[in-house]
C-alpha cells in the first residue's frame, strides 16, 4: 500500500510557519551582510569520507548518519553539519588564497541526521552556521558568539546564558587524555555502551554523556583546565577578557566539549534557561578547529564557526511567547465590473506589482460584493474600483479603507495617489525604471 506521508522526523512548511522562517532568514542575511560574512553553499551530500575521517568518536558519525552506496559504487553521506563540508570546498577551490584574510563564511542549509525525532529535533533540520578561516585571534572567537547572540537577541530572546569553556592545545589534550583514561579505567566497566567506545577512541567526550553524567566518577573527573599549556591559558583569558570588555557574561563550564571530534581551543554553547525548553536547551554552538582545514590538505589555518538549528530557535522562541508571525495583507486589492473591466485588471495589477505594490484581483469577474469581501480577507490597505464609467473616462476609484477615504483620479495618477496613501516612495525608487506590457499607465 502507497504512503503518501510525509516521513518520520521530517515536516511541510508553509502558510504562517513558513512566514516565521522568512523572517529568521531574512535577518540572518541582514546581520551577515553587515558583520562581513559571505554566504557559501555546499551540495546537500558529499563523500562519506568528508564527515567520517579517521576515529572519531562522535555520536553523529558512529551513529546518525544518513550514507548510502551510490550507482557507481560510491559511498556518499548527506550532510550531517555544515562544517566538514565548507572546509572540503575551502581547500577544494583554494579559497585560502584570498589575500583578505580571515575568509568570514554563512550557510543556510539543511542538514540530515538520524535520530529520534522530537520538538525541536528533526532528521532534516535546517541550519545557520557561519565559519571564519585564517589566523587564530581571540577577537574573532569573541565576534563569532558576539554575530550569534546578535542573531538571537534580534528576535527578542532573552532567558540565555553563554558558556564557555577551552579544550587547549593539542599538547594540553593529548595531557589530558590520559589523565581521563587513567581515571575512567576501573568506573567505564559500568557506564554505557556509548562512553565504552569513547573510552578507546576519545575520552573527552565521556564527559558529554547524557546517561552517566550524574556517577560519582564523572563528578570526580579530572579538570582540563589543569592539564592546560600556558599558551592555552592565556589564548583563553584573552577570549574571556575581551568578551567582558564587550559586556558578553559568559560562565566557564569545565565540562563542555561540544557534539564533534575537530573542536581546540575555544568552545561554547548559548542556552535557553526558560523552564518550557526542557532538555533541548542549546540554541547555538560551535567552536575553534586548528587542524581541520590541514586534515583536508590545505594550508595549516585555523577556524572557528557555530551552528545555530532553526527548528530548535523557533521552539525556544516560542518557549518566550514570542510570535514571529505577520498577518498577510495586501496594498492593494483592484475590483472590477464587467470582463472588459477585468482585463484591465490584470494589466494594471502587473503594472503596481513591478512597481513595489502588493496587490490582488479578481480573475473571475465576481459580484461586487464577493470582491469586496476578498479585498477584506487579503487585509488590502486600499482597494481600486474600476467599472464601466472608469474605463469610458480613463480614470479609477480608489478607497482607502481604514478611513473609508475615496477619491476618484485619472489613470495615470493610480501611482501617485497610492504612494501619497502608502508612504512607498522609497519602493517606487528602485523600480521606476520598469516598462510593462499593455498599458504604460503614465
Amino acid at each position: 500500500m502507497a504512503n503518501y506521508q510525509v516521513p518520520r522526523g521530517t515536516q511541510d512548511l508553509f502558510g504562517s510557519e513558513i512566514r516565521k522562517w522568512q523572517r529568521i532568514e531574512l535577518l540572518v542575511r541582514q546581520l551577515t551582510d553587515v558583520f562581513g560574512y559571505q554566504e557559501i553553499r555546499t551540495p546537500e551530500f558529499e563523500h562519506t569520507e568528508v564527515f567520517n575521517r579517521e576515529n572519531d568518536s562522535s555520536d553523529v558519525v558512529n551513529k546518525e548518519m544518513y550514507t548510502f552506496i551510490d550507482k557507481g559504487e560510491r559511498s556518499l553521506t548527506l550532510k550531517p553539519e555544515g562544517t566538514a563540508g565548507i572546509i572540503r570546498a575551502f581547500v577544494e577551490n583554494k579559497m585560502y588564497a584570498n589575500p583578505d584574510s580571515p575568509t568570514k563564511l554563512f550557510y543556510l542549509s539543511p542538514c540530515f541526521r538520524y535520530e529520534r525525532p522530537q520538538k525541536g529535533r528533526m532528521r532534516i533540520h535546517h541550519q545557520f552556521g557561519i565559519e571564519v578561516l585564517g589566523d587564530k585571534n581571540p577577537m574573532i572567537d569573541a565576534e563569532v558568539i558576539s554575530l550569534g547572540l546578535s542573531v538571537v537577541q534580534s528576535l527578542g530572546l532573552k532567558d540565555l546564558k553563554v558558556l564557555i569553556n577551552t579544550l587547549g592545545d593539542k599538547d594540553s589534550r593529548e595531557s589530558y587524555k590520559t589523565a581521563l583514561k587513567e581515571h575512567f579505567k576501573e568506573p567505564i566497566g559500568h557506564f554505557c555502551a556509548d562512553c565504552q567506545r569513547r573510552y578507546q577512541q576519545n575520552p573527552l567526550r565521556i564527559l558529554d554523556c547524557k546517561i552517566d553524567h550524574e556517577d560519582p566518577a564523572m563528578i570526580s573527573a579530572p579538570k582540563l583546565r589543569d592539564y592546560l599549556t600556558d599558551d592555552s591559558k592565556a589564548y583563553f583569558e584573552s577570549v574571556l577578557k575581551i568578551l567582558k570588555a564587550s559586556d558578553i557574561d559568559v560562565e566557564v563550564n569545565d565540562k563542555l566539549v561540544r557534539g564533534l571530534d575537530y573542536y581546540t581551543h575555544t568552545v561554547f554553547e548559548v542556552v535557553s534557561v526558560n523552564a518550557d525548553m526542557g532538555s533541548q536547551s542549546t540554541v547555538f554552538g560551535g567552536g575553534r578547529y586548528d587542524d581541520l582545514v590541514k586534515d583536508f590538505g590545505g594550508p595549516e589555518l585555523s577556524g572557528i564557526g557555530f551552528g545555530m538549528g532553526i527548528e530548535r530557535l523557533l521552539v525556544a522562541l516560542e518557549a518566550e511567547k514570542i510570535d514571529l508571525t505577520e498577518e498577510e495583507s495586501s496594498d492593494v486589492y483592484i475590483v472590477s465590473m464587467g470582463q472588459e473591466a477585468t482585463e484591465y485588471a490584470y494589466q494594471l495589477a502587473n503594472f503596481l506589482r513591478l512597481n513595489g505594490f502588493v496587490t490582488d484581483f479578481d480573475y473571475y469577474a465576481r459580484s461586487f460584493k464577493a470582491q469586496f469581501k476578498s479585498a477584506e480577507r487579503k487585509k488590502a490597505k486600499v482597494a481600486i474600483i474600476i467599472g464601466e464609467d472608469e474605463m469610458k473616462n480613463g480614470q479609477a476609484v480608489l478607497k482607502k479603507i481604514d478611513t473609508q477615504t475615496q477619491v476618484t483620479v485619472a489613470e495615470g495618477e493610480i501611482l501617485h495617489q497610492l504612494s501619497h496613501w502608502l508612504d512607498e516612495e522609497h519602493i517606487h525608487d528602485e523600480f521606476c525604471d520598469v516598462e510593462t506590457q499593455g498599458e504604460t499607465h503614465e
